[in-house]
């Protein structure tokens, strides 16, 4: 029999907690993503801190506690990327030991560009690698006299595309993203996603939309998520994680408009009576809004309101829920550039059943899908050793 009947997932995108071992090797020295914003501008984390997020690493501002509230460790990431799809896969199962491809250099290839152009019937502007806001920024001016659609990439393997609603109407972007998909997610490119962009407004006061679309390759293994829909488990994804994992053993989405609204869609699932198996919630703003545009102040008030919101997710959970907070990799806002960063994750595990104490550290996120797996009773992943003992 199950211990847990439920376990919510809850990624913090980006909230890396310390350089891993192989970081030089992907250009990041001296890297944590809490860690330098809790010694830079301060972070006043309560709730996580008993918990016991300064137990996994030392904390400025967040203070270590004799007894935490819930199980706390971190986990590496074998994964030959630090990207979004790289975390999520290899949590679920799917660990990429070749990476996707970049084009940070000099941008997409311009056979490509060509191919692209002649099949959407609109020109390219940008083709580089940036910041998403500062390519909009450079560019939106252009775009809205010409229609001209923004292409720019990132070094997490993306082929992005910008533009205006009013110019671009939504199912047209969409559109443009599966001629995209179909020219570069091929085994000669290997990009792992193609990102529809849309915004509104004028020139100097432009914002995102909620009408953002990912556009992933499929993972190739057999997905912890995928197990669980075939034990007749629910699976709920909330924010782009059906985008991340291609809809694979996904039973039920809900997108979500921002953190607060993926807090609030995830606290409504916690309500339902019905619910047996995974809710798996993904919280981007930390790495759209606070780490790539290195804006640390806000990362650390977006940390700070989820911390805040914390009670709210507890008080709706049973005896036998498990709750986990991690991430997916880092974006130290204090670090060189717009890039993500090789981390450790921090793993906070609560359930009103079980007791605090320190989790081993993870050599690899696929112990956190096996140990879902041993919850269930499912086939083991690939390469994950449970922790549900360290859990009970």
């Amino acid at each position: 029999m199950n211990k847990f009947k439920r376990a919510t997932i809850i990624v913090l995108d980006s909230a890396g907690i310390g350089q891993l071992p192989d970081s030089e090797k992907f250009g990041d020295v001296d890297v944590n993503t809490i860690g330098h914003i809790s010694s830079t501008v301060g972070l006043n984390v309560p709730n996580m801190e008993a918990m016991g997020l300064g137990n996994i690493a030392d904390l400025a501002t967040v203070k270590k506690v004799e007894n935490p509230t819930a199980k706390f460790g971190k986990m590496a990431e074998v994964g030959e990327g630090k990207d979004t799809l790289t975390g999520h896969w290899e949590m679920m199962g799917n660990t990429l030991h070749q990476g996707f491809n970049q084009f940070t250099d000099n941008g997409f290839p311009a056979d490509v560009i060509d191919e692209f152009e002649k099949r959407t019937g609109r020109k390219v502007l940008a083709n580089k690698e940036g910041s998403g806001m500062k390519v909009i920024a450079e560019y939106i001016e252009e775009h809205m006299e010409t229609g001209s659609l923004i292409v720019y990439t990132s070094a997490d393997s993306t082929f992005q595309i910008a533009a205006h609603e009013d110019i671009v109407p939504i199912d047209e972007l969409y559109r443009a993203c599966e001629i995209a998909s179909e020219l570069v997610q091929t085994p000669k490119h290997n990009v792992a996603r193609i990102i529809a962009r849309p915004f509104i407004g004028g020139i100097s006061d432009f914002t995102r939309t909620a009408n953002r679309h990912d556009y992933a390759q499929s993972p190739t293994e057999h997905l912890v998520t995928e197990k669980l829909q075939e034990a007749g488990k629910d699976v709920i994804g909330i924010g782009k994680i059906s985008d991340i994992f291609t809809g694979k053993g996904i039973t039920e989405t809900f997108k979500s408009k921002s953190n607060d609204d993926g807090v609030a869609l995830t606290i409504e699932q916690l309500k339902r009576t019905d619910v047996e198996g995974l809710i798996f919630t993904n919280l981007v703003d930390f790495d759209t809004l606070g780490g790539h545009p290195r804006n640390v102040e806000l990362y650390r008030d977006m940390l700070e309101k989820f911390d805040s919101q914390l009670p709210e997710i507890i008080e709706n959970m049973n005896a036998d829920d498990l709750l986990i907070i991690t991430a997916d990799h880092g974006n130290d806002p204090t670090y060189k550039g717009n890039d993500h960063t090789r981390e450790y994750v921090p793993v906070l595990c609560y359930s009103p059943s079980i007791e605090g104490g320190e989790i081993t550290t993870r050599s690899t996120f696929e112990d956190l899908g096996e140990t879902l797996c041993e919850n269930w009773g499912l086939e083991s992943t690939n390469e994950g050793t449970s922790f549900l003992n360290e859990l009970v």
